[in-house]
């Protein structure tokens, strides 16, 4: 079998033999030693086969200088290999395979994820202090500065709750109902997802950006130089200012949805304020609050662990940055919702 072979041939290259995997053998060794001064043509018409390996070769090694005389089939295999689809890193063409990275890519996060949970929770118990000013910061950042946008959104969803109940319990002489409409659904269910999804957009992302944002400037590394643990350092105070602020936020959310719903059933059901509330105390368990309340630490600590790990997989440049924090909102809404209905399966075979 003729193995593959270049001769050199005043300013041309002749390429003869079988350019195939077997045929290429020690060959890429030994084009090294070519000098490729001069040269203006590589004639290819004497290959006898060729296949991937031996188009990628010619690719890498010719590609600056014109080749010519190859047959159809070789040339149209050196161009698939210099195709931008063909290219290291890119995503394989075939529906099985990309289905088989996203789901290699989907378990390895996972699995990373599950690593630094663990890596959080073994700092937790080494911590000899609680690093108190991080926390405010970020108990500032997160929970006080968010106070605006969470009763804002909350008091509209208490209003569209109660005008859209407005318009059938009306129908059946049912308006102080009203109450029970919003008070349950604000309570158990809107009041701590609202809060949560609103939280995730804004103080995830934050989390996300500004660790990432530290990967990027090699921030991190300085500090473990210095003997700073960036677990102790940035992610623990995180996870419990959110820890913190999302249970006081979810109670002010549901004040400011009640209170909504409220001033809409009096404009829309002619149900007043005193017989509003009366009925809210009589119709509403305080189980119901408690309910609510309970979520919120797991959706705290759901956002938090999301926003601080997906920071520490940003690599390269900003836009790194901008496609990881991209991901940590989806990922913290996702699994919300996912813990929200959960605790909804769990609640109801305990029937609370």
């Amino acid at each position: 079998m003729a193995a593959a072979n270049a001769e050199l041939i005043g300013s041309e290259i002749r390429l003869t033999g079988k350019w195939d995997l077997a045929g290429l053998a020690g060959f890429e060794k030994r084009i090294e030693d070519f000098s490729f001064e001069g040269i203006k043509r590589v004639d290819a018409q004497d290959i006898e086969s060729m296949d991937t390996a031996g188009a990628w070769l010619i690719r890498k090694t010719f590609g600056a200088v014109e080749i010519s005389g190859l047959k159809p089939e070789h040339a149209l295999l050196v161009e698939m290999i210099a195709a931008p689809d063909m290219k290291e890193g890119a995503v394989p063409g075939h529906f099985l395979e990309r289905l088989g990275k996203k789901a290699w890519g989907a378990l390895h996060q996972s699995w990373s994820m599950l690593s630094f949970i663990g890596e959080a929770a073994s700092a937790l118990v080494r911590s000899t202090k609680i690093r108190w000013k991080p926390i405010w910061h970020n108990l500032q950042h997160a929970g006080f500065d968010a106070l605006p946008i969470a009763g804002l959104l909350s008091f509209l969803m208490g209003i569209v709750i109660a005008y859209q109940g407005a318009e059938q319990l009306s129908r059946y002489g049912a308006n102080i109902f009203v109450v029970n409409l919003v008070g349950l659904s604000m309570l158990r269910e809107l009041g701590p997802l609202l809060t949560a999804i609103i939280i995730a957009g804004r103080s995830g992302s934050a989390f996300t950006a500004q660790i990432g944002t530290m990967r990027v400037t090699e921030e991190i590394d300085a500090m473990r130089t210095m003997g700073i643990s960036p677990m102790d350092q940035l992610v623990l105070p995180k996870i419990f200012a959110l820890l913190i602020a999302l249970p006081l936020l979810t109670v002010y959310a549901d004040i400011m949805g009640v209170l909504g719903g409220m001033i809409m059933a009096s404009f829309s059901l002619d149900v007043g304020y005193v017989d509003f509330i009366d009925r809210f105390g009589a119709s509403i368990k305080l189980s119901a609050f408690l309910v609510g309340i309970g979520k919120a630490p797991v959706f705290a600590a759901i956002i938090a662990v999301v926003g601080c790990f997906q920071g520490f997989q940003v690599s390269g440049g900003a836009d790194s940055v901008g496609r990881q924090t991209t991901r940590s909102v989806v990922q913290s809404i996702f699994l919300v919702i996912v813990a929200d209905a959960i605790f909804s399966v769990i609640f109801s075979l305990v029937n609370l």
